[in-house]
């Protein structure tokens, strides 16, 4: 093995679609909450998890990246009285659908996000939790130093059951050794409204991403770079960072977004919203945009992922 080879390293980042769309219990009155929730929770079944992950593992597995950020890692459940609570836990779901095909990730961090707990129209309570994770793949070249993570300080709220609700957001990341070198990497999911993510953005680079250390942000930034507003993407070039895609990517490396329903024949992503983002003794490799389907035509997130190669300088 040259010795360039062996700084050689392999990210992935992968918005998993948490399977349904929640803003109508937002603007819903009270008395339409438990047939909305029952709604939103047959849409999850409907883009079926269970059969979505194996297209996912799929994918991952061609690429055998050494890290992977996930976004909307999400926990579903489902608490019967009298029965049993049914749970989905995507992430480690996920992990066992890899070493199916023979690969070992271990989750190293995660952070929790907004639990929405809600009944449904037929005597069930439906919970979601929210989560973005970090995992890293078992090879033993890889050290993890350090563990951080919190949610953002500004978030969005809302009403639901006329009561304020705060949707929070956050980070997580590590810092990692490889021989006697160090980087630190970031994942993240920015919320939709601008004026909240561009603070959410900031918090970030006045946060987690001051280091001197190589330094990876990834994930679901929600700010398009295909066109001239993004000011989030702005913010975090403006910081120094520099864009895998730009450097080494192909096409326009479009990741947004599939129909809710995950059944749209022809691809709809039109936006370039999810990234991996460097900076700090990093030369990039390449980059590719990572999709893929089951074998009922379901598209496996809503998202499309990107991989990226990179050596450690």
């Amino acid at each position: 093995m040259k010795i360039r080879d062996k700084f050689r390293l392999s990210f992935l980042t992968w918005n998993l679609y948490m399977g349904a769309e929640l803003p109508p219990l937002f603007t819903a009155v009270r008395n339409q909450i438990p047939n909305l929730v029952s709604d939103v929770y047959r849409q999850f079944l409907a883009t079926n998890y269970p059969l979505r992950v194996k297209a996912i593992a799929r994918e991952i597995a061609q690429k055998k990246p050494d890290l992977i950020g996930l976004q909307e890692a999400v926990k579903w459940q489902l608490e019967i009285p009298n029965f049993r609570t049914i749970t989905y836990d995507f992430v480690q779901m996920l992990i066992i659908e890899l070493k199916k095909k023979g690969l070992d990730y271990a989750l190293v961090v995660q952070n929790n996000n907004t639990t929405v707990e809600l009944p449904d129209s037929n005597g069930n309570l439906i919970r979601l939790m929210d989560r973005d994770a970090i995992l890293i793949r078992n090879q033993n070249r890889l050290q993890v130093n350090k563990r951080m993570k919190a949610n953002f300080q500004t978030n969005l709220n809302i009403q639901i059951q006329n009561q304020q609700m705060e949707i929070l957001r956050g980070w997580c990341s590590i810092d990692i050794r490889l021989d006697r070198k160090q980087f630190r990497l970031i994942n993240t999911h920015l919320d939709t409204q601008i004026d909240i993510q561009i603070q959410q953005a900031r918090e970030i680079i006045v946060g987690p991403a001051q280091t001197d250390l190589p330094l990876i942000v990834m994930g679901d930034l929600n700010s398009n770079a295909m066109t001239n507003d993004s000011i989030t993407y702005k913010q975090f070039s403006e910081f120094g960072m520099q864009d895998i895609w730009i450097n080494s990517g192909i096409d326009t490396g479009v990741t947004c977004c599939q129909g809710p329903d995950l059944l749209n024949a022809e691809s709809s992503l039109d936006s370039r919203i999810d990234f991996i983002l460097y900076k700090n003794g990093w030369t990039p490799i390449e980059a590719e945009i990572v999709e893929g389907r089951t074998n009922t035509g379901l598209w496996s997130s809503d998202h499309a992922g990107v991989s990226a190669k990179m050596y450690l300088n």
